[in-house]
């Protein structure tokens, strides 16, 4: 634990030296908060509270996908990543490290929104459903760290970029993250269920409000985390066999 926490400080501080990384991730959830919730749900303390829920949900999304996807590819071109490869301790304080710092930039970087929500709508949650939904944030992260370790240990940081702005837009959009409930045109519903997006964001929902949860939408889930943490298990394995054959 102890070697875990080094390098989450390390990777912390790594990525505090550059504070346009952690801005970018919380810019985009934060400016749809000012220009689409706060003047059309704002004033429905209902619609508010999940539209939050949703802009948390797309934080999450986005500092994940961006974070690990590009910042695992760019740390593969630095020579000290192969290096720390051939440390005794092996792989898990360093995969644990980048874990709980990613977190913690996760975090920070949904703050804007909650602090948007709580001064400029009507969105209101009991002090429970509160922490609900800050530790369903952990849960929800699961599936887009594992899509961001796949991105980034599977492409050169060129790559990694593109892949990660084409697979983003996608998964907001076809989730539903911009939409209130239900309320999505039909082929997005039909198809919602089956991407991850959708699960996240309704164990959010459910999290803040009393919403129903989609039994379809929660298989997915974690048919998609089981899936994803194959694809990034291998693709490490492969960026490893690479490096030392």
């Amino acid at each position: 634990m102890q070697l875990a926490l080094v390098h989450t400080r390390y990777q912390l501080l790594e990525t505090l030296r550059t504070p346009v990384a952690v801005v970018g991730s919380a810019f985009f959830p934060a400016a749809a908060m000012l220009f689409f919730v706060v003047p059309f749900a704002g004033g429905d303390p209902v619609a508010a509270t999940f539209a939050t829920a949703s802009m948390v949900t797309f934080s999450v999304l986005s500092a994940n996908i961006f974070q690990y996807g590009v910042g695992v590819a760019e740390d593969r071109d630095q020579p000290w990543d192969p290096y720390t490869r051939t440390l005794p301790a092996g792989p898990a304080p360093r995969f644990a490290g980048r874990i709980l710092a990613g977190l913690a930039i996760t975090y920070l970087s949904l703050t804007p929104v909650v602090l948007i929500a709580a001064t400029l709508t009507e969105a209101r949650v009991t002090a429970g459903a509160f922490l609900l939904a800050t530790a369903t944030v952990a849960v929800v992260s699961v599936p887009f760290t594992l899509l961001g370790l796949a991105i980034g240990y599977s492409l050169p940081s060129r790559a990694a970029i593109v892949v990660a702005q084409v697979v983003f837009f996608p998964l907001a959009v076809g989730g539903g993250l911009l939409t209130a409930p239900d309320a999505a045109p039909g082929f997005i519903e039909a198809v919602a269920p089956f991407l991850p997006t959708r699960g996240a964001v309704e164990l959010m929902w459910a999290a803040v409000d009393d919403y129903p949860l989609n039994p379809l939408s929660m298989i997915m889930l974690g048919v998609w985390i089981v899936g994803l943490a194959a694809l990034a298990g291998w693709a490490y394995r492969r960026d490893e066999g690479r490096r030392f054959s």
